[in-house]
């Protein structure tokens, strides 16, 4: 989702925009409907694992789900890091409709971070 957000929030000439995780799952069809839901289309988009190079090489760096800080390669001291221990709306429970609100606040959440950054 945050990819999705600063792929269009964020100028591409200022920013260069990769998104990556510590493993890798194919594409959440909530997150996919959530953002579609706020006309941000992120079905071309898939999960890939962090390239350790490009993420040594990277002078920000955003990490976004609770225990993401803990499970990242080590973050240089010259490199900025954000963190936001976001709840991972996968482990939502509930109705179809209640797991589907947790993705819509994590969204919103994501949204905001993202709209920080410009």
């Amino acid at each position: 989702m945050a990819e999705g957000y600063a792929r269009v929030l964020l100028p591409q000439n200022e920013f260069e925009i990769r998104s990556a995780g510590v493993e890798v799952h194919g594409l959440n069809s909530d997150a996919a409907k959530v953002m579609l839901e706020d006309g941000v289309d992120i079905s071309g988009q898939y999960s890939k694992k962090i390239d350790v190079d490009y993420f040594k090489s990277a002078d920000l760096i955003i990490t976004l789900c609770g225990d993401a800080k803990d499970k990242c390669p080590v973050i240089s001291a010259e490199t900025q890091h954000l963190h936001y221990p976001l709840a991972d709306p996968v482990n939502a429970v509930g109705s179809y409709e209640e797991r589907l609100d947790v993705f819509r606040n994590v969204r919103d959440k994501i949204k905001k971070i993202v709209h920080g950054l410009e």
